[in-house]
């Protein structure tokens, strides 16, 4: 598989990470059947697809990527879903996550 192949999968671990996510938040500490079951599959997806990124991308950046970009996007499902809006102080420290996320993949090491 290319690289560009696995950035697309790992795009598609960042939507289920990102989903998991909500879902656990919906699932109020496992108490809800249906949301905990749909966390549950989210999570193996999210899991499986990450694996599968990681025969192409280094772990190191496969997870610095996933984990920044999953980051960024349950921030944004929170602001939209659940009303949280996040602080000053908040969106330049996600600034600097994104950044992270670019020199890590665009100027780092990828073999």
């Amino acid at each position: 598989m290319g690289n560009f192949t696995a950035y697309i999968v790992l795009i598609i671990a960042v939507v289920l990470g990102t989903a998991a996510n909500g879902f656990a938040k919906g699932a109020q500490g496992f108490t809800l059947i249906f949301p905990s079951i749909l966390t549950a599959i989210t999570i193996v997806g999210c899991m499986y697809a990450l694996s599968i990124v990681m025969k192409s991308i280094p772990v190191g950046i496969t997870y610095a990527s996933f984990a920044g970009l999953c980051i960024i996007a349950t921030t944004i499902i929170g602001m939209y879903k659940f009303n949280q809006m996040p602080d000053f102080y908040t969106v330049i420290g996600l600034a600097l996550i994104i950044s992270g996320v670019l020199i890590v993949n665009l100027l780092g090491k990828t073999n």
